[in-house]
């Protein structure tokens, strides 16, 4: 990858556009970041070249990449739909949406159509995956515990709901518990299901959560994500492991997050879909 030319981020929520910029910086590449008004950490630019801009200042968003000599670039973290009101649209992100249409109203429509656009003015759009040290992982048992027959089927009725609500564009997890589906995930994100579930458990054998990616979704956009902080709430929540997409799925902190599970006596695995 070209070490010479800054890396541009447009950074949604969570913590994962801080690591794509942190890992950049270890390897010798200058970062600018585009953060989204009112979908992003305040953290996550922190010391780095930013500015923050609505997502429909499509105009803006590109004149700023390329003031700031970008021509690769990374879309990372989680981006709440927003509503009309809070798209605060340029000419130019009026043509976008106007593209788009109906898509911009999911996840998946909206992330792939920026996508498109800024590769339509000569960015090269790559994954974090591509950026972060650790990247997706290969299917496996990621720790010391492994799941049983009842998780086994869990894990299997998970992934036909979670493929449903993908194609859907809905969302990229869901909780199982004895074969019933405890909840899905939406527009609150994961961390909410999880906090959500808890109450919803039944007496007996934990649940799971399985998070996979859409399959329809560009993969180098809004690639499921989880972390330490996921695996505590899955614990919290009463689960017993998490299944994730083998080759699709980022683990951040991928030691911290393995040991975490192991303290929690939780599985961690990485199934192939």
């Amino acid at each position: 990858m070209p070490t010479d030319q800054p890396l541009g981020i447009l950074a949604g929520g969570g913590t994962l556009p801080r690591r794509v910029a942190e890992a950049a910086r270890s390897q010798g590449r200058s970062v600018f970041i585009v953060a989204f008004a009112g979908q992003h950490d305040s953290a996550t630019v922190e010391g780095f070249p930013h500015i923050a801009l609505r997502i429909g200042e499509a105009g803006r968003i590109i004149a700023e990449l390329k003031k700031a000599g970008v021509v690769e670039l990374v879309m990372a973290g989680g981006v709440r739909r927003p509503s009309l009101s809070e798209l605060g649209l340029d000419w130019r992100g009026i043509q976008l949406f106007a593209k788009i249409g109906a898509g911009a109203l999911g996840d998946d429509g909206l992330l792939a159509g920026i996508g498109r656009e800024l590769e339509r003015e000569g960015f090269r759009v790559v994954g974090p995956n591509e950026i972060l040290s650790d990247g997706t992982v290969a299917a496996g048992v990621l720790g010391c515990h492994e799941p049983d027959a009842q998780a086994d089927a869990d894990i299997a009725h998970g992934l036909k709901v979670a493929r449903m609500l993908g194609a859907a564009d809905i969302g990229q997890a869901v909780v199982v518990q004895q074969g019933l589906v405890l909840g899905v995930e939406a527009i609150e994100g994961t961390d909410a299901l999880l906090a959500r579930v808890g109450p919803l458990r039944r007496i007996g054998l934990g649940g799971v959560m399985v998070k996979v990616a859409k399959p329809q979704q560009d993969r180098r956009v809004d690639l499921p994500t989880i972390g330490p902080a996921t695996v505590d709430r899955a614990a919290a929540a009463g689960l017993r492991g998490v299944a994730i997409e083998a080759g699709a799925t980022i683990v951040l902190d991928r030691a911290e997050t393995v040991a975490a599970a192991d303290a929690a006596g939780l599985f961690l695995i990485a199934v192939a879909t």
